[in-house]
C-alpha cells in the first residue's frame, strides 16, 4: 500500500507555520531566527542572511540606513502567507533591520523549515526574493566619496 504524505502523525500541518515576522531597529539574531523555525517534522531548514556590504555599483559604501512604509509588516505577512501556501512549510521567520547600519551589520534574516531540503531551499529563496521586491523597505546608501542614493524595496 502506498504511503501518503500524511500517514505519520508528525507530518500533520503545523498550527501556524509563520512563527516570526518583524521589522526592528535593534541588531538581528541568527540564533533567534533559527530557533523559532525548529520543527521535529522538518528534515531541512534553509536560512538566508543579508549583510551590509562595503561596495555597490563600483563605489565604496560607508554606511546605510533602512526605512519602511507603515504597511511593511503587513506586506511581510502577505508574502509569508504566499510562501506557506506554495510550499510544505513547517515553520517560517523573517526579520529586517531599520535605521542606520554599518558595513558588516545584519540587514535581514529569513529562514524556512520544510520536510525536505529542496523544498526548504526553494521556499527560502522565494521568501527573500519576494520580500525584496514587494515589501516597502527603502535603503539609503551613503558612499565614502560623499555621494548618496536611495534604493527602493530593500
Amino acid at each position: 500500500m502506498a504511503r501518503t504524505t500524511m500517514d505519520h502523525p508528525g507530518e500533520q500541518a503545523a498550527q501556524d507555520p509563520i512563527r516570526l515576522l518583524a521589522i526592528r531597529d535593534t541588531p538581528l539574531s541568527l540564533d533567534e531566527v533559527f530557533r523559532v523555525v525548529g520543527d521535529d517534522a522538518a528534515g531541512g531548514t534553509a536560512l538566508f542572511v543579508g549583510t551590509v556590504r562595503n561596495h555597490d555599483g563600483g563605489a565604496d559604501v560607508a554606511e546605510l540606513g533602512y526605512s519602511t512604509h507603515p504597511t511593511a509588516e503587513a506586506e511581510m505577512r502577505r508574502v509569508a502567507e504566499k510562501v506557506v501556501a506554495a510550499f510544505p512549510v513547517r515553520a517560517l521567520a523573517a526579520v529586517h533591520r531599520v535605521g542606520d547600519l554599518a558595513v558588516g551589520d545584519l540587514a535581514v534574516v529569513v529562514a524556512v523549515s520544510c520536510p525536505h531540503r529542496a523544498e526548504a531551499f526553494e521556499a527560502c529563496r522565494k521568501l527573500i526574493d519576494d520580500l525584496k521586491h514587494e515589501v516597502p523597505i527603502w535603503k539609503h546608501q551613503r558612499f565614502s566619496d560623499g555621494k548618496e542614493e536611495w534604493v527602493g524595496a530593500c
